[in-house]
């Protein structure tokens, strides 16, 4: 029975030991039948199975033999032998049957870890299975994701082009439009051209139909008076013998008459020279009387002459001054300056002719409100016993600055007086005393007063400059002299057109600076509207006194017709670049062009007509200054 038992275990280890060589060759699990395996080798090995396809591969490598003991095919005898000893040492052992159920519970073992490692690596290939499924649908899901989006792109593109098509096409009909629009404004500009042409046609061949008219009158009443002549010449060649005769014996009789006088005068003459002549004291006496009525008559001039002189140095007006609200002399005036004093109250009282309280004067709303504050602090500084401030204003010629500075004279309260510059260099040496006497004049005005000196660069120029004359140094340096201190009695006003010319001490005295510039197009339009009311409509009407008009012819009033607004407007538009002196003097060419008119009317053509020959002599005159300043 241990025989049986020894030699079935045997058999079994060699069938093991063949089945463990195999498994080393072939298989893909390797253990050893007579070790125990532990979990860190189980699981080792769990890690270490190649996959079928590696032991596919290599399935037809040959095994090379190191070991000459081995066969050609690779199989070891040395394993059999230690299977047998192993045997031999079973079956001599006393614990045989209990290694032969140990080694049946770890085939046992083996076979369950076996089962559970391929069940594991179905589980891993089902995974692997159904990530593959999941890819596979992921990559559907974006490619129809990649298909929306690219049908969404080319969607918003077509929409796109659709809308550049449609903004093209809009553009396009824009342009088109613009195109009429422009057209459409050039054919009513050419209407309008055309409409004025004709109507300058009408009325050239009116005003060539009146004066042909007037030629005919003209001609009627020539022939008529010829006629008249004729007959008024037959009538006197009548009565020209009686007419001769009556005058002849006129003229005899005058001339006996002149005669006879003529002989009376002289025969009483020589009496006298010859009772003069003949008696010498006669003679002495008369020609004392004669010498002592000249020598009174040159000493009572003479003498009138030096008082009068002494009196106009002390109390009378500086000859530099050409305009003043003083009177030349203290008692000269008064009643002037009383009428003066109530017409001011009464332009307090009522709005003035511009709307603006400023008189004739229209400027631009920030200059105008300046001058304003200007004028209420001035007043308020004269109040208060303070140091007035001196001012400074440059512009274009015309623009208004001597007109500002008699407004703001009359708004603060204070007198005014007005000189240029221009006429200290012709008094030489005594324009330096002339300067004195000036100034001490303005300190006796007891309002205080507004000096101003239109053109001060005529005098007030750099002392460095090459031309200026050792005089007028000397008046500059006695202007400074006179102006070094804040004074509570003048106000020193100086305009001028080249503010850079100025001395530096003189701009080093001035306190205000302000320029007028050119009035705008809104300041065009008042300055028309004040003109047209000044020359066109109440042209003729003068302030004088009513007994004066009892015995003045009264003159033809104007006749307005058409004079809109719009008109107005489109005269300032074209007005670019013109000072307010310029605008007066065109108001004035209008007033001229209707007085010389027939019918003394102002409608809008003949306004146009004068505007457009102003504003072409205006454009002339500028081209002529920029030639000469180029030239130079």
């Amino acid at each position: 029975m241990a025989r049986a038992y020894a030699a079935g275990l045997l058999s079994a280890l060699a069938s093991a030991s063949l089945a463990v060589e195999h498994s080393y060759a072939d298989g893909p699990f390797s253990y050893s039948p007579f070790s125990y395996p532990s979990s860190a080798s189980t699981h080792q090995a769990s890690h270490e199975v190649p996959p079928p396809e590696s032991a596919a591969k290599e399935e037809p490598q040959r095994v090379r033999n190191d070991y000459p003991r081995t066969t050609a095919s690779g199989f070891d005898p040395e394993a059999l032998e230690r299977g047998v000893k192993a045997v031999r040492e079973v079956n001599s052992s006393s614990q045989g049957k209990k290694v032969f159920e140990l080694m049946k519970k770890q085939e046992e073992t083996r076979q369950t870890d076996l089962a559970a490692k391929k069940a594991q690596f179905q589980a891993l290939q089902s995974q692997h299975e159904t990530e593959r499924q999941q890819v596979i649908y992921e990559e559907h899901k974006k490619l129809a994701q990649q298909k929306a989006q690219t049908k969404a792109e080319m969607a918003r593109y077509e929409d796109e082009l659709a809308r550049k098509r449609m903004q093209a096409e809009n553009e396009s009909q824009r342009a088109r439009n613009q195109e009429l629009v422009k057209m459409q404004e050039e054919s009513s500009i050419r209407q309008e051209q055309a409409r004025r042409a004709t109507e300058e046609q009408i009325q050239a061949q009116r005003r060539q139909t009146e004066r042909e008219k007037a030629e005919i009158e003209r001609e009627t009443i020539r022939v008529k008076a010829m006629a008249e002549a004729e007959g008024r010449a037959h009538e006197a060649k009548l009565a020209e013998e009686v007419n001769k005769r009556m005058l002849v014996e006129r003229a005899n009789a005058e001339r006996e008459k002149w005669v006879a006088a003529i002989n009376t005068t002289f025969e009483h003459i020589g009496g006298g020279l010859r009772a003069i002549l003949t008696d010498q004291n006669k003679l002495v006496v008369a020609v004392g009387g004669v010498t002592a009525l000249a020598a009174g008559i040159y000493t009572t001039r003479e003498g009138a002459r030096v008082v009068w002189g002494y009196v106009d140095r002390i109390l009378g007006q500086p000859s530099l001054i050409r305009e003043s609200s003083r009177g030349k002399y203290p008692w000269s005036g008064i009643l002037s300056r009383a009428m003066n004093t109530l017409s001011h109250k009464a332009d307090k009282r009522s709005p003035s002719s511009n709307g603006s309280g400023f008189g004739d004067v229209v400027l631009n709303a920030s200059l105008q409100k300046r001058i304003e504050q200007l004028a209420g602090a001035t007043a308020n500084t004269k109040s208060h016993q303070a140091p007035f401030r001196n001012m400074l204003f440059y512009g274009p010629p015309g623009t208004g600055k001597t007109m500002a500075a008699r407004e703001l004279a009359r708004k603060s309260g204070l007198d005014y007086a007005l000189m240029t510059g221009g006429d200290v260099a012709p008094l030489g040496s005594q324009a330096v005393t002339k300067i004195h006497q000036l100034f001490d004049w303005a300190k006796k005005s007891k309002r205080g007063l507004l000096l101003f000196i239109d053109e001060a660069d005529a005098f007030l120029c750099e002392r460095n400059k090459t031309y200026m004359s050792e005089a007028q140094r000397s008046a500059l340096n006695a202007l400074l002299f006179r102006t070094g201190d804040q004074s509570k009695d003048i106000v020193l006003a100086l305009a001028t057109n080249r503010p850079g010319d100025l001395d530096s001490a003189v701009a080093d005295r001035i306190d205000e600076v302000l320029e007028f510039p050119l009035p705008g197009e809104e300041e065009r339009f008042k300055l028309l509207k004040l003109y047209l009311d000044k020359y066109i409509a109440h042209a003729g009407q003068r302030k004088s006194n009513w007994l004066l008009s009892l015995f003045q012819r009264q003159q033809q009033k104007i006749l307005i017709k058409g004079m809109s607004d719009g008109v107005i407007q489109e005269a300032a538009a074209k007005t670019e670049g013109f000072s307010g002196r310029e605008i007066a003097k065109l108001m004035a060419s209008v007033q001229a062009a209707i007085y010389g008119s027939k019918d003394c009317v102002l409608d809008a053509n003949l306004f146009r007509e004068v505007v457009d020959y102003k504003v072409a002599e205006h454009q002339q005159r500028r081209k002529l200054a920029a030639s000469e300043g180029g030239s130079i």
